[in-house]
């Protein structure tokens, strides 16, 4: 055991770029602080370069734009959206804050993504949307579900909260759906402390989206010119992402290149030692499927049982360093019983929710941190 006054290896440590300071003097002297200035555009231009999407929008959170996909979509009571039971609130609470009903469907238990043939034997009628996660910035299956989606007629949505630079097939993530969303939380590879993005792929969304963000007005027509004054024409909010983070944020993405060697070589460390470990205690990584590369968002073991699983946690924390549980499943939380879900059968999500733990992952961890890490879990035995 390690002695008392060993520092605690924190589950994610947040990474402020080298760069940030000056961009947030630089927006200051510009005194411009709210939504749409220079570091703002420049972060959007450089989102669709990346993700190679027709249209790129800061919002305030990836909960926004979640709930600019479900405005977007014009979502009434009464309509279906389809998405896994293993994720997090905000992909259920964005469609049901606008009366759309979640339909949570499971997940693979290898992946831990959504289950192609789980969608397809939850399409009716009533289905408007197929809302997709990529756990840990591992691609879902895409092939079986665009196809689903396409044979059905139904938009698909990327949460891709966790997989800026994630690629299936070579092509990235966020750039599949009609829409996609991403997340820039302190908790991910590329943060500004709260923030996100929806992407748009779809051009018939385009001009709407940015009236969506606006508060409802056609505020871009105006600055384009193509209006002498702008009003309000639609329902809306304020999306938009201050400057002040999208300065950060800006700093974020071009430090992006060594965030990402930093996180691979401790996602690919864990990967690489603690695999003879895992198979002698019988507990599973998560598997990359062959086509998949994702981008070093966390890494997660599924242990034997839930009580394996607490004991492990105990240990490490004892070790002082810091472990962690994720997702409860949410078709069997409150809510979803206040919204009539259907009764729980995501028998997977319920398995992997009481087993699964992930370990300290973030850019520039120490590698004698690193190392501590490796061998605090190799000492553990049953």
């Amino acid at each position: 055991m390690m002695g008392a006054m060993t520092d605690l290896i924190p589950l994610n440590r947040v990474h402020l770029p080298a760069d940030a300071q000056a961009n947030i003097e630089r927006a200051r002297r510009a005194g411009r602080l709210a939504s749409g200035g220079h570091f703002g555009q420049a972060c959007e231009a450089w989102l669709e370069r990346q993700v190679g999407c027709r249209r790129a929008l800061l919002t305030g959170a990836c909960t926004h734009a979640l709930e600019m996909c479900a405005l977007l979509l014009e979502l009434q009571p009464g309509d279906e959206v389809i998405m896994p039971s293993f994720t997090f609130v905000s992909t259920a609470n964005a469609f049901a804050l606008h009366g759309a009903r979640p339909v949570f469907v499971d997940i693979r238990p290898d992946t831990l993504n959504i289950d192609p043939a789980r969608i397809a034997e939850a399409i009716t009628a009533r289905t408007r949307a197929i809302v997709v996660v990529h756990y840990a910035g591992v691609a879902c299956d895409m092939d079986p579900i665009l196809a689903l989606a396409e044979r059905h007629g139904i938009p698909l949505i990327e949460d891709n909260a966790h997989g800026l630079y994630g690629e299936w097939r070579g092509q990235p993530l966020g750039s599949f759906g009609a829409l996609a969303t991403l997340s820039f939380h302190e908790t991910k590879n590329i943060a500004c402390g709260e923030g996100g993005a929806l992407l748009i792929n779809d051009p018939a969304f385009v001009e709407r989206a940015h009236v969506l963000r606006d508060k409802g007005t056609n505020r871009q027509k105006f600055l384009a010119g193509r209006v002498a004054a702008y009003t309000w024409v639609d329902v809306g909010s304020s999306y938009g992402l201050p400057e002040l983070l999208a300065a950060v944020l800006l700093a974020a993405l071009e430090e992006g290149p060594s965030i990402q060697r930093s996180r691979q070589r401790v996602w690919q460390t864990y990967r690489r030692e603690l695999a003879g470990w895992c198979a002698a205690h019988r507990v599973d990584m998560q598997h990359i499927p062959e086509g998949a590369r994702p981008p070093a968002h966390l890494f997660c073991l599924l242990l034997p049982s839930a009580e394996r699983r607490a004991a492990f946690i105990r240990t490490l924390r004892e070790d002082a360093i810091e472990a962690a549980f994720h997702y409860l499943p949410l078709e069997g939380s409150p809510m979803a019983a206040r919204l009539g879900a259907q009764r729980p059968t995501c028998r997977v999500s319920a398995d992997v929710s009481a087993r699964l733990v992930r370990l300290p992952l973030y850019a520039h961890m120490a590698p004698d941190d690193l190392t501590r890490v490796v061998d605090a879990v190799r000492r553990i035995d049953w």
